[in-house]
C-alpha cells in the first residue's frame, strides 16, 4: 500500500476508535482516582478492546497514525470537557 493510498472508511474508523479509546482511558483514570474498582476494570477492558482496532488498522500503513493521533486528541479533549462539567465527588469513594 502506497503512502497516499488510504481507505477513507479505515481512516475514519481509526479516528473514531482512537477518540473512543482515549475517552475510555480518561474515564478509566477518573475511576482509578475515585478508587472505584469495577468501573476502573470495565473502562480498562473497553480501552484495550477499542485500541486493538486502531493498532491492527494502522500497522499496514503508517499514514493511519495521523488519524490515530487526531482521534486520540479529540477523545481526550471531549472527555475532559465532559468531566469538567460534572460536579466532583464528595467524601470517600464507596467500597
Amino acid at each position: 500500500m502506497g503512502f497516499l493510498q488510504i481507505d477513507p472508511l479505515i481512516a475514519v474508523g481509526v479516528l473514531l476508535a482512537t477518540a473512543t479509546t482515549d475517552a475510555a482511558y480518561v474515564m478509566f483514570t477518573a475511576a482509578v482516582v475515585a478508587r472505584k474498582r469495577i468501573p476502573a476494570a470495565n473502562w480498562s477492558s473497553l480501552w484495550y478492546l477499542l485500541s486493538s482496532f486502531a493498532v491492527i488498522s494502522y500497522t499496514n500503513n503508517w499514514v493511519y497514525v495521523v488519524f490515530a493521533a487526531a482521534g486520540s486528541w479529540l477523545g481526550a479533549f471531549a472527555t475532559i470537557t465532559f468531566l469538567h462539567r460534572m460536579p466532583p465527588p464528595l467524601g470517600p469513594a464507596p467500597h
